[in-house]
């Protein structure tokens, strides 16, 4: 016992021992490899519901554009235009035309997202105006970032990205 206690007592004063002065700081590092945005990223695609593409219409996300399990993928539609100045919809929307409701919904992996028509009116009875060149707006968003931001609101999603470019797809 008395010799772990000795050799316990000489291992830790060498290590106590070893303190000095602080060397000259070491050269400046290679420079590192460009690093994705993790800042958010908005894009804009124009859709067209139809029976051909049985009222659904996948989009895929460009490539400068990377998304992780983590991130939250919102989409506004554009409903209409005041004034000069667009109004955005967060989705899922459904609109009441007489009895009957029509919902424009979304769901997304890592890679796309899919846009679709759904509810109880007949889809192919639709008016041109509710079906063709829609046009919609998907944020990406980091989620630590999207806990801090009005989602409900497009322009609070855009103004707290630091980069308000908006990516045209079509």
């Amino acid at each position: 016992m008395k010799k772990l206690f000795t050799l316990l007592f000489v291992s830790s004063l060498l290590v106590v021992s070893c303190v000095s002065e602080p060397g000259p700081p070491g050269p400046p590092g290679p420079a590192g490899e460009d690093g994705i945005n993790i800042l958010g990223q908005v894009f804009e695609a124009d859709v067209n519901f139809n029976a051909a593409n049985n009222f659904e219409e996948l989009v895929v996300f460009p490539n400068e554009i990377e998304v992780f399990d983590t991130d939250v993928v919102l989409a506004y539609m554009l409903t209409d235009v005041v004034d000069g100045l667009d109004v955005w919809e967060p989705l899922p929307i459904t609109l009441f035309l007489g009895n009957e409701l029509l919902l424009y919904g979304f769901n997304y992996t890592v890679g796309d997202i899919l846009f679709f028509l759904d509810g109880t009116v007949d889809l192919n009875d639709l008016p041109s105006d509710l079906t063709d060149n829609i046009i919609f707006r998907i944020a990406i968003l980091p989620a630590d970032m999207a806990e801090n931001v009005d989602v409900s609101s497009l322009d609070s999603v855009m103004s707290a990205l630091q980069n308000k470019e908006i990516m045209q797809l079509n």
